[in-house]
Parts: structure tokens; C-alpha cells; sequence
């Protein structure tokens, strides 16, 4: 596969870790263990063959629903990846970003992110951002809110806003448009996972759990995303005729 035909920008919604479990007969959050370290080799991988940005779904807005425990659980693990990802962003040129509503974070743990998004922040090699707390809803909503203090302090004209001006205010707005989507876990939905910037996005479900996903079908899904037409609304004809 050459570096043109590879996206820049790959979203994973990580699936399926309490199924893994439960089907191994591990104990509770063990799934949750797993799915953490299988996290490591799919971004080397994504680094080693160029990808630019990979941005992984680890908490959802929604995901505050669940048992406490599990929450608790969840908030510890976070923790212990940021920690152990820390050396592996420096040793492979990676930034680390989060996404998300911060404000139901621990302080704790809020500071831990702003730590490791400012020691990794100058590395240019790939972004790896990390969703958590995050709502394709609520971005958008954050968006909306930023737009309008704009409006309101007079800064923008209300007949000036459109798609562009609230691209430029979710988050991610500086990297690359995502190219590809990739859910494991056997669910066929999107999950208020970056609903605007989905919009273009090549979609992939496999039924593969989150613990047993591996760079090899990642490679699996990026040769079937070289040989598709991305048309963007245009014709076959118009692509092929910008292509020569």
C-alpha cells in the first residue's frame, strides 16, 4: 500500500472489552485490562506506516450511566494508560491529546492530561487523541456556544456562520478530516461518537472484540479503504478527470 493511498485520520470506537471477558471467564474489569493493552501495538502500527492522527473512543458522555464500579474501574485504568503512554509518546515522537468535557473529570485527573498534552505537544510524528468524556452532541453544542460569545462580543457576523466557521470549533478542528471510521465489537452504529466529523468518513464494522483486534485486520480494512472512491458529492467522472 503506498502512502497515498493511506488515510490520514482513523477514529475507533474500542468494543467489546465486558464481552471479552465474559467470554474468557475473567472477572470483572479484566475486559478492561485487555482492551488497554491492545491499544499499544495498533498505535505503533499506525505510526510505522504513516498515519497521522488516530483518535480512540475510551469514555463516553454516556458511559457516566454506568455502575459506579465500573466507572471507577474505567477512571483508575485511564489514569494508569496516560502514565505508561507518557514514555511511549517520547519515544516514538507521539502527541497526546484528550477530547472531551473535563469538567466531570477528577482534578486529579484533569491535570494528568493537561501534563502529558504538554509534554508531548511539540512531536509531529502522528496525534494520538483520546475521547473521554466525549459526546459528538455535546461538541457540537460546545461549538455552537463558542460561536455565539463570538457573535455576542461582536467579533462575528451572524450572516457569516456555515459549515466552516463550526468545523473550525469542535474538536480536532486542526488535524486532518477523519478518513476512517472502525467499530469492533459487532455493533453497527455510531454511537454519538464525532458526529460532525464523520461526515466524509469511510465506515467499517467488524465483529472482532476490542481485545482481539490486531494490526493485521487493521491492514485488512485499509487495503479495502484504498480501493474505494471517495466522491465527496462529485461523479465518478469528475474524480477520474481530476485524477489525470
Amino acid at each position: 500500500m503506498t502512502t497515498g493511498q493511506l488515510p490520514q485520520h482513523i477514529a475507533i470506537i474500542m468494543d467489546g472489552n465486558n464481552r471479552y471477558a465474559k467470554k474468557h471467564g475473567m472477572v470483572k474489569g479484566q475486559g478492561h485490562l485487555a482492551g488497554k493493552q491492545s491499544l499499544d501495538p495498533i498505535v505503533e502500527h499506525c505510526r510505522k506506516i504513516g498515519i497521522r492522527a488516530l483518535t480512540v473512543f475510551a469514555f463516553s458522555s454516556e458511559n457516566w450511566q454506568r455502575p459506579q464500579d465500573e466507572v471507577e474501574l474505567l477512571m483508575m485504568l485511564l489514569e494508569q494508560a496516560i502514565h505508561e503512554q507518557l514514555p511511549r509518546m517520547q519515544k516514538f515522537g507521539i502527541a497526546m491529546r484528550f477530547i472531551g468535557d473535563r469538567s466531570q473529570l477528577s482534578p486529579k485527573l484533569q491535570d494528568l492530561m493537561a501534563y502529558a498534552e504538554q509534554e508531548t505537544a511539540q512531536y509531529q510524528a502522528m496525534s494520538l487523541n483520546i475521547a473521554i468524556s466525549y459526546g459528538g452532541q455535546w461538541d457540537i453544542a460546545n461549538a455552537c456556544k463558542k460561536i455565539a460569545q463570538q457573535v455576542q462580543a461582536g467579533q462575528l457576523n451572524v450572516d457569516n456562520i456555515n459549515s466552516d466557521t463550526v468545523s473550525k470549533y469542535v474538536s480536532l478542528s486542526d488535524l486532518p478530516a477523519i478518513d476512517v471510521f472502525i467499530r469492533t465489537g459487532g455493533d453497527y452504529r455510531i454511537s454519538n461518537f464525532l458526529l460532525w466529523q464523520l461526515a466524509y468518513s469511510e465506515l467499517f464494522f467488524t465483529d472482532t472484540l476490542w481485545p482481539d483486534f490486531k494490526p493485521a485486520e487493521l491492514d485488512q480494512i485499509l487495503a479495502i479503504f484504498a480501493g474505494r472512491e471517495r466522491r465527496f458529492g462529485k461523479t465518478s467522472e469528475q474524480i477520474q478527470q481530476e485524477q489525470q
